[in-house]
């Protein structure tokens, strides 16, 4: 069967329609050519008729054609017409200059109105260079943006350039209301897809300084990071070096094809074992969350690497000596590897970089002593540390709950005890799993609702070293952080009213209910997705702060530890602390700080916790005090 030809009315309106395709301008066009049209028909019929206002001469085409522009611009020149031949025909140019010219203005209005929202979108170019770009949006940007905002005050012009599948309004009115002032950094918000190409194209990836890439709140989160990742790695228009990528995996299991996409561009942060980690790090020595948010967030003192010529030979004693000001903690090397609290007599080659503790990166500077001060009489030799078993209780669980025991393990003397108490029976065959892989903990499971006083009681939490909550993976993130609230709330009451002193480490899955769950003491730490956002923030400064921050958190090599001041000085004695550094390198420890337990309950003294003192200042040690120092045991 033949198709019917098309008619010419129907060609016709298939060009009209495909010419209005085009938009507003297509639109002005065909007005334009509606009022041309109106304006020659009627100069012409006057022109040839002769018709004209009474006592007024014939009129020329060309007057005529301007009297009827005239009529279809203001519909008041009707108003002095005279002659009713002459009236009729203008009276017509009028309608239709009154139709035309208000579909006109209505056109104009609704394409401005287009324009403008498109403005409002945020897609126009970005014609940074050197900045931050944060790809996607979550609780997480506001923490990163606050440590980006302190990061950048010596910095010259810096940006943050932000693009997620968001508003660009509502981002921007979120932004403004978490921070009225951002000091010298200037934030730019674009809306777009980091899956898109194009999208991606919007906010110049290819300039940026560091790219943190955000993991989404909902779906699969690890499967949107490396998508993320690759479209910019295999990105057709990529740069010639080196990208540097920052970004969070959720699951074990993705790492490896985060890895295989990223290559040596992408630092990758394993969110749940490095939460894990810490959960079971903290619980064990107060004051130890204080100095870990020390060094991650950038209000303080921070991690830098100084290539330092002058210590070139020397023994990495005679580095740990050579600042006032600063507190050294290891040797970067060439090669890209990292060696915290390395041997004392390690000599210091051409290439290594020292790795210190300081207020910016301008006051790691040499202060060229030759004497210390170090008063010998005070300093305590060999100490032996001797394990003793620990209680460990925890309360709720989720899937970081296999880690934090595993690496417990590694850390507690043989024969300690953690007992889970959870709502999820099933919670017991999980944990019958893991227990042929213990060595020194032997694990129990009750079942029990952890949000209810009496339950807690039963439990005499008293008797308990550590605590630790955890939220319920299974449930709606508000309502498992209202559970972990309520139940740090009964923990609270109970140790008032028992008037001991419990070591609470907490988990939050909103960063921002972090604030309700204000913390009341050193022993009471919220770990939450702030942590993450800390380290983010910090690799996106520093990518080869990776491997520091790798080592600090395993359970090899050497770690952070709070540890008596008498194991390191005489205790009632008033000395700088060069004494304690050199009663610490003695042992094969780098001392890098101290906490006062007079002050262990004063948040505003940071609870006592001083990292990177100023070494020539004395202090006076009690039985109470801590040493801060890194050590492998």
């Amino acid at each position: 069967m033949m198709n019917t030809p098309p008619t010419f009315s129907q060609r016709l309106r298939y060009a009209f329609e495909n010419t209005l395709s085009k938009g507003t301008p297509a639109i002005i066009m065909w007005l334009a050519i509606l009022s041309v049209l109106i304006i020659i028909i009627a100069g012409a019929i006057i022109a040839l008729t002769g018709i004209t206002q009474p006592e007024s001469e014939g009129m020329s085409f060309i007057e005529a054609a301007w009297s009827s522009l005239m009529h279809t611009m203001d519909s008041g020149t009707l108003g002095g017409d005279s002659g009713w031949g002459f009236r009729i025909i203008m009276l017509f140019v009028t309608i239709g200059g009154i139709f035309i010219l208000s579909s006109l203005i209505g056109t104009l209005t609704s394409g401005l109105e287009s324009t403008l929202d498109e403005m409002r979108k945020g897609r126009s170019q970005v014609l940074e260079t050197e900045h931050t770009l944060i790809l996607g949006w979550s609780s997480k940007v506001f923490s990163i943006i606050s440590e980006l905002i302190i990061a950048n005050e010596n910095q010259k012009k810096p940006r943050i350039v932000i693009m997620a599948d968001k508003d660009k309004v509502e981002m921007e009115d979120e932004i403004r209301s978490k921070f009225p002032h951002t000091g010298n950094t200037k934030i730019i918000c674009r809306t777009g897809s980091p899956l898109d190409l194009t999208d991606l194209e919007v906010v110049s990836p290819h300039d940026a300084r560091s790219i943190i890439i955000l993991s989404p709140e909902e779906g699969n989160s690890d499967t949107h990071v490396i998508k993320s990742i690759l479209a910019i790695t295999n990105n057709p228009k990529r740069k010639q070096g080196q990208y540097h990528i920052v970004a969070e995996i959720r699951n074990e299991e993705n790492m490896e094809a985060a890895e295989l996409v990223g290559a040596d561009e992408a630092v990758l942060v394993l969110a749940g074992d490095l939460i894990a980690r810490v959960t079971a790090q903290t619980c064990r020595q107060s004051g130890l969350s204080v100095v870990y948010t020390e060094l991650l967030d950038f209000d303080g003192a921070e991690i830098y690497f100084r290539d330092e010529e002058k210590l070139y030979g020397k023994t990495y004693k005679d580095a740990l000596f050579a600042y006032e000001n600063s507190a050294v903690m290891g040797l970067y090397h060439p090669n890209g590897d990292v060696s915290i609290n390395p041997p004392m007599d390690k000599i210091v080659q051409v290439g290594d970089k020292v790795i210190a503790v300081s207020e910016d990166d301008d006051t790691i500077v040499l202060s060229g002593k030759t004497s210390f001060g170090v008063e010998m009489q005070y300093i305590v030799n060999e100490v032996a540390h001797t394990h003793e078993k620990e209680k460990t209780l925890i309360l709720g669980w989720n899937e970081k709950g296999n880690n934090i025991i595993k690496e417990l393990d590694n850390y507690v003397a043989k024969g300690s005890e953690v007992l889970v108490v959870a709502e999820n029976i099933e919670i017991s065959g999980k944990l019958n799993e893991l227990k042929p892989s213990l060595v020194n903990i032997e694990v129990s499971f009750k079942k029990a609702n952890t949000t209810e006083k009496a339950v807690l009681s039963s439990l005499h939490i008293e008797s308990y070293n550590h605590i630790i909550i955890l939220c319920y993976a299974e449930m709606d993130i508000q309502e498992a952080d209202a559970k972990t609230l309520i139940t740090l709330l009964h923990l609270r009451n109970i140790s008032e009213t028992s008037k001991k002193d419990i070591s609470i480490v907490s988990e939050m899955l909103d960063v921002r209910n972090r604030e309700l769950a204000e913390v009341t003491k050193a022993d009471d730490f919220i770990v939450s997705d702030k942590l993450i956002s800390l380290m983010l923030s910090q690799l996106s400064e520093n990518r080869h702060l990776e491997k520091v921050f790798s080592t600090l958190f395993a359970a090899e090599g050497s770690e952070i530890y709070l540890r008596p001041a008498s194991d390191y000085i005489r205790t009632g004695s008033n000395t700088n602390f060069y004494t304690v550094m050199e009663s610490a390198a003695a042992k094969g420890e780098t001392a890098i700080g101290y906490r006062v337990n007079a002050h262990a309950k004063d948040p505003s003294k940071a609870y006592g916790v001083v990292v990177n003192p100023v070494k020539s200042e004395k202090i006076n040690w009690t039985d109470f005090d801590k040493v801060i120092v890194l050590a492998e045991d």
